[in-house]
């Protein structure tokens, strides 16, 4: 397996917190953890404003170093395989709904290379192109206690949202104390993702087997650095 990336330089609180995991997913699903980090937003402005100029950069030089040969083979690599099987594992078809890297794979290839989408969206792409984890960002003030995975109930809603969708029994979901945040690699529920006045985050990243944890805690530092820089 490759080296992890170069690693930045670390606050001095910068150990990642571990997730708690509900006693049957942790029984079929030994290896599953959840990292996260709290992050707060450095620079005026909206998250979703366009990047700063060392971003944009990053993201060029990034479409330049992966081009279709990447995009083809990345599947193959062990991060990515890893979450792969982790997929079929919970019923997910790999070849319907990719995996993160996969899907950001595909979309240098359509559009030509990693296209800004704000200050956000783009530093979360660029951890998840040198690591192959994916992060997930929400409100930091959405989130009701300690966050973690479990398996959905019959009907609740994902989020606390009105009109919030209904979730089938068994789904496994990220959650808090009070309800279902994201669908386990979906995007966070309405209103509890960050949004253009977030200051304050919460970073989550997905431990599967076959997945080093540096490699996710090094996901999470990314991102988080990246955030907090004026």
């Amino acid at each position: 397996m490759a080296d992890p990336p170069p690693a930045p330089e670390r606050p001095e609180d910068s150990e990642p917190a571990l997730g708690w995991c509900a006693r049957e997913v942790e029984q079929e699903f030994p290896e599953l953890r959840l990292l996260l980090v709290q992050a707060r937003v450095g620079r005026p402005g909206s998250l979703t404003d366009g990047s700063t100029p060392a971003v944009e950069d990053r993201l060029r030089e990034l479409s330049n170093r992966f081009r279709g040969a990447w995009a083809v083979g990345v599947r193959r690599e062990p991060v990515p395989a890893a979450y792969r099987v982790f997929f079929r594992q919970i019923g997910l078809d790999p070849e319907v709904l990719r995996t993160p890297i996969e899907a950001a794979a595909l979309e240098r290839m359509l559009r030509g290379g990693f296209i800004s989408a704000g200050l956000l969206e783009d530093v979360l792409l660029i951890s998840l192109v040198d690591t192959s984890v994916p992060v997930w960002a929400l409100d930091a003030e959405c989130v009701d206690g300690p966050l973690g995975i479990r398996q959905s109930k019959e009907g609740e809603p994902l989020g606390r949202s009105a009109g919030a969708p209904s979730l089938p029994a068994g789904r496994l979901v990220i959650a808090d104390a009070s309800a279902a945040l994201a669908v386990l690699f979906g995007e966070p529920a309405p209103g509890h993702g960050a949004g253009a006045g977030t200051r304050r985050l919460t970073l989550f990243a997905v431990v599967v087997a076959g997945v080093p944890a540096l490699y996710v805690e090094e996901a999470l530092w990314t991102c988080r650095m990246a955030l907090e820089q004026q």
